[in-house]
């Protein structure tokens, strides 16, 4: 019994440890298909979506509890996996984005990871979680004319970008009471930030490549209760701000790859500010009701600007899930879940006086096997980003997910007559 017990460690070690390395090469650079104009300011497209169990409820989920899926919305929620419960997670992307401005119109398109996660229940008051998740992106190509000094002629210039920072995080839950849990996450923020140009020539080529790496934390608090009939779920967290150092170099170089001038420039400074978020939970037996409410603290931030300013992020989701009950060996378990939900994101970039807006709906279904350690959820969003206004680009698009759950019991021993 001990071997196979050996054996089971060392499969799911090799597992997880091959996703991982899988996830983190293509979270890097895995966001070659979508376009985004906005990716290009700041560190990129924040990820403010919720790439597991909560996705069809808009991404809300902060009051929730880590019961069959791990919930990295809220640290605090991990107090509440299974006792023996092993959980992994896996989660994959396609989106496609049809771009219209003056006098354009674009489609793109691409499919990528977007979480991997492993978590487990460590005692009786303490779960715990680890795992990779994008943090932002960066992918964008623009065109645009430059004179040369001296004569009415004008020159096509590219500007190139690609590359994002990746969150690798190990994430700790901690039942205080009855009642009440606590919960802390440290993540581990990496990645690049890289933008070509080129200016008249298909033969010379300057390349600007940013990297970073810091930690950052952030802590939860969840509460559950009953109201007569109702399961009452709260939830809060607090980002704390991280100040991201961004190693720069440039380089110039030919079509070959030829390195014709080099160097090290200063390091750049950009502030991530703290962000608080809040939820709330209803649930009723098959029903569940969620809100969530988030909003990031631009305002006042030194970060250095080109061509846009900040300003505080907000976003608003919420959603209801219906769960079939069903039984197992005469055992009461959820069965199919279906859900339908919103997503209201006020971004912090403000482009030529135009705050840039997200809005869209959602709809999801968790599908267990037979067993139960085993669950299938498709999501799909549809939605729209910016705006026409002041030749800017509005972008509606089509999100669809596929997350995959692998449920197994540890730490159990047999028993010998």
């Amino acid at each position: 019994m001990k071997e196979s017990f050996n054996m089971r460690i060392k499969l799911y070690t090799g597992l997880c440890s091959g996703y991982l390395l899988l996830m983190i090469g293509q979270t890097a650079y895995a966001q070659q298909g979508i376009n985004s104009l906005y990716s290009a300011y700041g560190i990129g497209d924040l990820e403010e979506r919720d790439y597991g169990r909560n996705f069809g409820t808009g991404g809300a989920g902060i009051a929730r509890k880590s019961l069959g899926y791990l919930n990295e919305l809220n640290p605090a929620s991990y107090a509440a996996i299974p006792r023996q419960n092993f959980l992994l997670d896996l989660a994959l992307r396609g989106q496609t984005v049809q771009y219209t401005g003056s006098n354009m119109s674009q489609q793109a398109g691409d499919i990528n990871f977007k979480k991997l996660a492993i978590g487990f229940r460590v005692n009786n008051w303490w779960g715990a979680s680890a795992g990779v998740t994008p943090f932002s992106t960066v992918d964008y190509k623009l065109l645009s004319n430059k004179y040369i000094a001296g004569t009415p002629t004008a020159v096509t210039g590219t500007t190139e970008g690609n590359g994002g920072i990746n969150r690798a995080f190990i994430s700790n839950g901690f039942k205080l009471s009855k009642n009440f849990s606590a919960g802390v996450s440290t993540a581990f923020l990496f990645g690049p930030i890289n933008s070509t140009e080129n200016f008249g020539s298909d033969t010379l080529f300057t390349d600007f490549n940013k990297y970073t790496f810091n930690t950052n934390f952030t802590a939860g608090l969840q509460y559950s209760g009953k109201i007569k009939d109702w399961q009452l779920g709260l939830g809060l967290t607090y980002r704390f701000n991280t100040n991201l150092q961004l190693q720069q170099t440039i380089n110039i170089r030919n079509d070959q790859d030829i390195s014709s001038y080099k160097e090290d420039l200063p390091r750049e400074k950009f502030q991530l500010p703290a962000q608080i978020g809040l939820g709330l939970s209803l649930n009723n037996g098959p029903i569940t009701w969620v809100a969530d409410y988030r909003r990031q603290q631009w305002s006042g931030l030194n970060n250095k600007t080109s061509g846009y300013t900040v300003t505080d992020g907000e976003r608003f989701s919420g959603g209801v899930e219906y769960t079939f009950q069903r039984y197992y060996y005469n055992m009461p378990m959820d069965g199919v879940s279906l859900q339908a939900g919103f997503s209201y994101n006020k971004s912090y970039l403000v482009i030529k006086n135009n705050q840039i807006k997200d809005i869209s709906g959602t709809i999801g279904a968790s599908v267990p096997n037979r067993s139960g350690r085993i669950n299938y959820y498709v999501g799909l969003e549809v939605g729209q980003r910016g705006t026409n206004a002041a030749g800017l680009v509005k972008e509606n698009y089509v999100n669809a997910i596929f997350h995959f759950t692998l449920r197994d019991i540890w730490f159990i021993k047999k028993q010998y007559d």
